[in-house]
C-alpha cells in the first residue's frame, strides 16, 4: 500500500456538524464508512486495527462520529441516542450523499463496517439511501434492529459474531433469516462480544477485508 495521510474531515448536518477522519490509500478499490455505537467512537483502537486491516488491502475507511459534540455529551448522560436508529442511519446517508459529491471521493464505491447499534444504522441507511452501498459488515452488530428495512435491503451483507456471545448470534441469526440478498454469516469460534481475545479482531478483520475486496470494484476516475 502507498503511504497515505489520514485527513480530519466536518460535515454539516441538521443539529451541528459531526466530525471523521479520512484515509484513502492510492488506487484504493473504494472507502469503507465505520458505523459505531454503544458509545464507541471514531478513536476506538478496534475499530482503527480494523481499519489499518484495510488500508493493506487497499481499502479507503471514513471513520466518523454520528453524533455531534453536544449530542454526544447527552449520549454520555442518556445513553438514547446510541439506540436511536433512524437518528444514526441519517448520518451515515449524510456521510454516504458528502462522500459521492465530494470531488476526492465521488468516483469510489461506498460499504459500510458497521458495530453493534451501528450495523442497524448500516442497514438502514443502506436501504433507504440514495447512494448505492457495494457491501456491508456486521461486527458483533444488532442488525435485528433495523426493523422492516433489513427486507428492503439489496446490498451484499456479511454478518460476523462472537461464538460466546450467545444473545448477539441469536439477533444475527434472526436478522440473516430476513435478509433477502448475497449473505453470510460467520462465527469468530470462542470470541466475545468485543472480540477481545487473541487473534478474534484479526480474524475480523480478514473476514471483513475478504468481503469488502470481493464486492468494492472502482469502475471511474
Amino acid at each position: 500500500m502507498a503511504t497515505a495521510v489520514e485527513q480530519p474531515v466536518t460535515l454539516p448536518v441538521d443539529g451541528g456538524a459531526i466530525e471523521g477522519n479520512l484515509l484513502i490509500p492510492t488506487s484504493a478499490a473504494g472507502i469503507v464508512v465505520f458505523a459505531h455505537g454503544s458509545g464507541s467512537s471514531r478513536h476506538s483502537p478496534r475499530n482503527r486495527f480494523v481499519a489499518e486491516s484495510l488500508h493493506s488491502r487497499n481499502l479507503g475507511t471514513f471513520l466518523i462520529d454520528l453524533l455531534t459534540r453536544e449530542e454526544e455529551r447527552i449520549d454520555d448522560r442518556t445513553r438514547h441516542l446510541r439506540f436511536d436508529i433512524d437518528l444514526l442511519a441519517g448520518r451515515l446517508r449524510d456521510t454516504a450523499d458528502w462522500l459521492a459529491a465530494h470531488p476526492q471521493t465521488r468516483d469510489y464505491p461506498i460499504g459500510y463496517f458497521g458495530a453493534s447499534t451501528g450495523a442497524a444504522a448500516a442497514l438502514v441507511a443502506a436501504a433507504q439511501g440514495a447512494q448505492q452501498v457495494a457491501a456491508i459488515v456486521s461486527r458483533g452488530g444488532r442488525p435485528d434492529l433495523a426493523g422492516p428495512a433489513i427486507e428492503r435491503v439489496s446490498t451484499p451483507t456479511l454478518l460476523i459474531v462472537g461464538g460466546a456471545d450467545q444473545a448477539v448470534i441469536e439477533f444475527n441469526r434472526q436478522a440473516y433469516a430476513r435478509l433477502r440478498v448475497e449473505k453470510r454469516i460467520e462465527i469468530v469460534p470462542g470470541a466475545t462480544h468485543l472480540f477481545e481475545e487473541p487473534g478474534a479482531l484479526e480474524q475480523v478483520a480478514r473476514l471483513a477485508g475478504d468481503w469488502f475486496a470481493g464486492h468494492m470494484v472502482r469502475t471511474a476516475g
